[in-house]
């Protein structure tokens, strides 16, 4: 079965620095996009941040531009999201996630197509 299980969240002061991981399994992962997606109590989920699997490329929500990086290791089937100078605003339970039904290899234009997620892992960042 397909897995993906995120891992790395915790407290933070601000400022501060996290890694998050997403092992996956079940699935042919160098072949599939990987995407990071976050949501806050009370807010919508949202896209964080992409990497492509073939070509490298990332996308990255404005918000965290320049301060999270995301970065994939395709013989351990890991995709990682490194999160420098953190802030109160990125508080939230942070999901990876797989476009799995379009066999895709680039970043998905829409959550909707993320048809695999993991089960979350929460990041707090306090002030």
């Amino acid at each position: 079965e397909v897995q993906l299980v995120e891992s790395g969240g915790g407290l933070v002061q601000a400022g501060g620095s996290l890694r998050l991981s997403c092992a996956a399994s079940g699935f042919t992962f160098d072949d599939y996009a990987i995407g990071w997606f976050r949501q806050a109590p009370g807010k919508e989920r949202e896209g964080v941040s992409c990497i492509s699997s073939s070509d490298g490329r990332t996308y990255y929500a404005d918000s965290v531009k320049g301060r999270f990086t995301i970065s994939r290791d395709n013989a351990e089937n890991t995709v990682y999201l490194q999160m420098n100078s953190l802030e109160p605003e990125d508080t939230a339970v942070y999901y990876c996630a797989a476009p799995l039904s379009l066999y895709g290899s680039i970043c998905p234009g829409s959550m909707m197509e993320y048809d695999h997620w993991g089960q979350g892992t929460q990041v707090t960042v306090s002030s």
